[in-house]
């Protein structure tokens, strides 16, 4: 299994890219977000890898982070989907996309990919729904900062409604200052499971809040919008 090629970029095509390590080159098919985030011809790069096997062909997939090569892996679990066709999901998702269209059951989402009607969308949400956190994880991993407790969230929220009205501020602020949104929901997630939260119900609940347009993209914010969404009606 080639599970990683780092090396120089030799060229960029429409559908692949040729990148040379240790004097093999290596031809690595990637959604067009993928190719178009190279760097130029000469330059040193690296892409995670996924070898597809078939009778009479070896292709190499190339993904620029865990997550999206994990993403590409599941969904050609399902039935009825190549490794094509995930790519273009993946592609044209993204990786917090793709696990917030599978979780919160979008549908939708998943049939804007070419290739994929209403029948296969709808598969993939329902074998992929339970799978889905833990990928969604996965997209947090090296900037991952210390998921707020319970008590902190709640004591920073009373705090929040108590004090004195000020001057409005920026809306969001940044979890240690330069953790990015798949980070901010990988913490939250893992936060409301590891407060004893089902990891399908905090993954659809964090989703949801990450979605909505209004929740700033901060853990603590994602958490307590999950919050208030999991709170018993």
């Amino acid at each position: 299994m080639i599970g990683k090629v780092s090396g120089r970029l030799d060229y960029i095509a429409e559908d692949h890219a040729l990148i040379e390590a240790a004097g093999v080159g290596y031809v690595i098919y990637a959604s067009p977000r993928t190719l178009a985030a190279l760097p130029q011809p000469g330059e040193p790069c690296a892409l995670y890898t996924e070898l597809v096997v078939r009778e009479d062909l070896l292709q190499l997939f190339g993904f620029p982070t865990l997550a999206e090569k994990e993403w590409h892996r599941l969904l050609t679990s399902v039935q009825g989907v190549g490794p094509r066709s995930a790519l273009a999901i993946v592609g044209l998702l993204g990786p917090e996309g793709t696990g917030r269209a599978i979780v919160t059951g979008d549908t939708a989402a998943v049939r804007k990919a070419p290739g994929v009607g209403p029948k296969l969308a709808q598969r993939i949400v329902l074998e992929l729904r339970d799978k889905a956190p833990t990928v969604m994880a996965l997209g947090g991993r090296g900037a991952r900062a210390a998921a707020p407790t319970l008590s902190a969230v709640v004591d920073e929220t009373t705090e929040a409604a108590t004090a004195p009205k000020r001057a409005a501020k920026p809306r969001a602020r940044p979890d240690d200052g330069a953790a990015s949104a798949a980070a901010a929901q990988a913490d939250a997630l893992s936060a409301l499971v590891n407060l004893g939260y089902p990891e399908s119900q905090a993954a659809v609940a964090v989703a949801e809040a990450a979605a909505d347009g209004e929740t700033p993209p901060t853990s603590a914010a994602l958490i307590r919008a999950a919050l208030r969404a999991l709170a018993p009606k």
